[in-house]
């Protein structure tokens, strides 16, 4: 992905100063957007799920006892027993230090798939942003959150780019 953002960065500089002479054509790519919306990164997206479903759900179901738990300790923990303020402080400890387990465990698997991903995924991105910049003569391909200002609607290639990854 940073090899793609680099040559999109260095094709704009370089096709800047050209635009001078001759008016470029610009366009508009959320590579990201692109990415997201294919096939691939959908079956990516189920894969995951089925690896951390259970985690997720395990996690909530802590989190909804740590809440409850939490207002019990504040409603009624002035008045309860010293031994069964502490055998509910201890369980919020308890149930806490594994809510953040799942919690971490989740994130990685998240990090590890979307990297996975990424990683397979490059080439093919590049593939179809090559035929797009080739097929509609684009000299600067810009990210939708770096135009500031265009006096004109910029052609929007996301969705292209994406139908020509599914297909490759």
């Amino acid at each position: 992905m940073r090899k793609l953002t680099a040559a999109v960065c260095l094709f704009g500089a370089i096709a800047l100063p050209a635009a001078h002479a001759v008016a470029a054509e610009v366009a508009v790519l959320d590579w990201r957007a692109a990415l997201m919306n294919t096939q691939s990164a959908q079956a990516s997206l189920s894969q995951l799920e089925g690896q951390i479903g259970s985690q997720q759900s395990e996690a909530q179901g802590l989190g909804n006892e740590l809440q409850q738990l939490q207002e019990r300790l504040q409603r009624e923990g002035e008045t309860m027993p010293q031994s069964q303020r502490d055998s509910l402080i201890a369980e919020l400890q308890q149930k806490g230090s594994r809510f953040e387990q799942l919690r971490r465990e989740v994130m990685q698997a998240q990090q590890n798939s979307e990297q996975q991903f990424l990683e397979g995924a490059e080439s093919k991105l590049e593939q179809a942003v090559e035929q797009v910049l080739s097929r509609h003569n684009i000299d600067v391909l810009v990210e939708p959150q770096g135009v500031l200002h265009s006096s004109v609607d910029l052609p929007n290639v996301t969705d292209e780019v994406t139908q020509i990854f599914d297909s490759l």
